[in-house]
């Protein structure tokens, strides 16, 4: 276990401003994380142009504080060459680490700039060692777990992952496990995992909230947390004020440097910062159940504390000065900050014919640090007798050297020159079609005269109607021997082929023997992930359902042939029981459940894996009226979902897409935009 009094982690704090920034510096954080203008996850926070790009991280560097950059957005393939120079300003500028979650960009992004940190976003839904370890192999320097982790999953993976991890401590919970989200995307068009997330969670469903949760707050079982071991630990807020980033940083910070649980004065003050209904830590000690659940009322609005007041100059660094005044010599002024050391050059000092220059005014002068970053820990000055200096080009030599130390502490890199690819030539690739079904008793005993590849929920398979297991897309440490035996019962059975509905799940596949195909839930979105998953070893991709028709076909034939095209998308993974909270156990043992927004819509919800929920469009894909659409973005075999289908009907839909007839099918198609 580790020593939590000889190793203290990393306190991490959210900036969506320059004021936030400050804050967070202010308020202890030893690593801070924001976004640039474009390609992360809180697009509808401040962010920062490059000029303040540059600033922020000097900003960092100058308190001795880490800054992480937020480029953790699905990236499409015309984005490439911007996504890739912003990279470049970003490595250039001294950026310590990037957030990613797109692992084509990951894979450019280490090709290029082989030398700076990856950490592997939340949205790419890492909950198991396999995860970590697989993200260790492709480049990455840390995983930020997923959220929805308990406190033994939780130290598992700290005490056993090959790489850094860093876990969440305080903020606001998406319902939806991170990266398995598209109910604001399909439904209202703006990409969660684009950066848009509209927040349908925190909408009415059924005259309730049944999906809005709590804020995250694990301050009260802080000591629990120090214990798991995990490098770093996170606060969300880059949407959040300056004056919460302060408040909240600087609470978690006496936790860590006193190693304690908070007082219960110290969780009032968190709860008048931000809180929805109170705090939760319900994921952490297992404890899913409707307590949960919590909405921000008028009355936390009106707790909510006013902005307040703090002195970033608590954090200045200290720097020892060594300064030279000689006559007929050059005025030289060095400047040194633990290992890092400058030395300037001035003016050269003159015989004074009267009034010569003071020890004392020279002193004064050098000490004028207030407008930097720095404060002089130690001052001492070499002056002849006799000599003159204007004020100003004492000054002027300050200035210089703070300047010189501030480039100093800046890294060197290399930059290798990167140049845009043209598409590699595929090798041969004969189209499959497929489909998912929820239960064997949907399947029409012809299905297989249609379908090449019949996918069963791994805990639904039976051998005499499917060809292939859908491995469950969570799967928790403590889950996975049970997974294990399950996939060697199936191929027992003679099944060839699964489906992998996470990166961490590829290696543990192929070891078992299996034919691997990349699922939706991938969120592939350019033919360079398409690229480093074939190059991992799947067979082929079905790519992520937000792609128009046109992204799709750039995307090469075995993405491109493998695009949904039928039935209701899975738009929200769900650790907890929504179905038991809305209708009770017998309702989630039927394996059925409904939520209805304020439009009347019906969203059909399904057990997953024992206890998992599964949230599904109340529309449904229906695109057997566009052949020559589908053909012409190279949709040449197509995947199949069927949730509430029953045999006649699939029978039809499979008839429909045949005949390529008209239905009155509600329809909602690839979008367009």
């Amino acid at each position: 276990m580790t020593d939590i009094f000889s190793k203290k982690p990393e306190l991490l704090a959210p900036a969506g401003s320059m004021e936030a920034l400050v804050a967070a510096i202010a308020g202890g954080a030893d690593s801070v994380y924001f976004g640039a203008s474009a390609f992360n996850a809180r697009m509808n926070a401040k962010n920062f142009d490059r000029d303040e790009i540059k600033r922020a991280i000097e900003k960092c560097r100058n308190f001795g504080v880490r800054s992480n950059i937020t480029f953790n957005t699905l990236v499409y393939d015309r984005e490439f060459s911007p996504a890739l120079e912003e990279v470049e300003f970003l490595y250039k500028s001294g950026a310590d680490a990037l957030i990613i979650a797109d692992l084509g960009l990951a894979a450019e992004i280490k090709k290029y700039f082989p030398d700076i940190e990856l950490h592997a976003s939340t949205q790419m839904s890492i909950h198991n060692i396999m995860g970590a370890e697989l993200l260790s192999e492709l480049g990455y320097t840390r995983a930020v777990v997923a959220r929805e982790l308990d406190r033994d999953s939780l130290f598992e993976i700290c005490q056993k992952s090959p790489i850094e991890t860093e876990i969440f401590i305080h903020g606001a919970l998406c319902v939806s496990h991170s990266g398995q989200c598209l109910f604001s995307s399909l439904v209202g068009s703006r990409s969660g995992n684009r950066g848009e997330c509209a927040q349908p969670c925190r909408l009415p469903y059924n005259g309730s909230y049944p999906l809005s949760l709590k804020d995250n707050c694990l301050a009260g079982c802080f000591e629990e947390v120090l214990k798991l071991g995990a490098a770093s630990l996170k606060i969300e807020g880059r949407m959040k004020s300056p004056a919460y980033v302060y408040g909240v940083t600087s609470i978690y910070r006496r936790l860590i440097d006193e190693g304690r649980n908070a007082a219960k004065k110290e969780i009032e003050e968190l709860a008048a910062l931000f809180s929805r209904s109170g705090f939760t830590d319900g994921y952490f000690k297992k404890k899913i159940d409707t307590s949960m659940n919590g909405i921000r009322t008028e009355a936390d609005k009106a707790q909510s504390t006013e902005e307040k007041s703090f002195d970033i100059r608590q954090r200045s660094r200290m720097v020892d000065m060594k300064a030279v005044f000689k006559q007929e010599e050059p005025s030289k002024l060095t400047l040194s900050l633990g290992k890092t050391s400058v030395t300037v050059l001035g003016e050269t000092p003159e015989k004074a014919i009267n009034a010569p220059i003071s020890l004392d005014n020279v002193r004064k002068n050098l000490l004028k640090l207030g407008s930097t970053d720095f404060v002089c820990d130690k001052c001492e000055i070499e002056l002849d007798d006799g000599i003159i200096l204007p004020v100003s080009k004492i000054n002027e030599l300050r200035r210089n050297a703070v300047s010189a130390l501030e480039k100093a502490l800046v890294p060197e890199r290399r930059v290798l020159t990167f140049k845009r690819e043209n598409n590699s030539t595929e090798a041969e690739y004969s189209a499959k079609r497929s489909a998912r079904f929820l239960k064997r008793e949907q399947i029409p005993e012809n299905a297989s005269d249609y379908f090449d590849i019949i996918y069963l929920p791994l805990e639904e398979y039976r051998s005499d109607r499917a060809n292939g297991v859908i491995i469950p897309p969570v799967i928790f440490e403590y889950e996975l021997e049970k997974v294990r035996k399950m996939l060697e019962k199936a191929k027992e059975d003679g099944v060839r082929h699964v489906l992998i509905t996470n990166p961490g799940q590829i290696r543990f596949a192929q070891s078992m023997g299996f034919e691997c195909h990349g699922d939706f839930r991938l969120n592939v979105t350019n033919k360079h992930s398409v690229k480093e998953l074939l190059r991992l070893g799947l067979a082929d991709i079905i790519p992520s359902p937000e792609l128009t028709l046109v992204r799709v076909s750039e995307l090469g034939a075995r993405a491109s042939s493998n695009a949904i095209v039928y039935g209701r998308i899975p738009m929200m993974l769900l650790e907890k029981c929504v179905i038991k909270q809305l209708s009770g156990c017998e309702s989630c043992e039927k394996n059925k459940g409904m939520l209805t927004d304020r439009m009347g819509e019906k969203f059909p919800v399904y057990r997953t894996c024992d206890h998992r929920n599964t949230v599904y469009n109340s529309r449904v894909t229906y695109m057997a009226d566009k052949k020559e659409a589908l053909l012409s973005a190279g949709i040449v075999g197509g995947h199949y979902i069927f949730t509430d289908e029953n045999k006649e009907k699939v029978s039809a839909v499979i008839k429909a897409y045949k005949n390529e007839t008209e239905t009155k099918e509600p329809i909602r198609r690839i979008p367009k935009k």
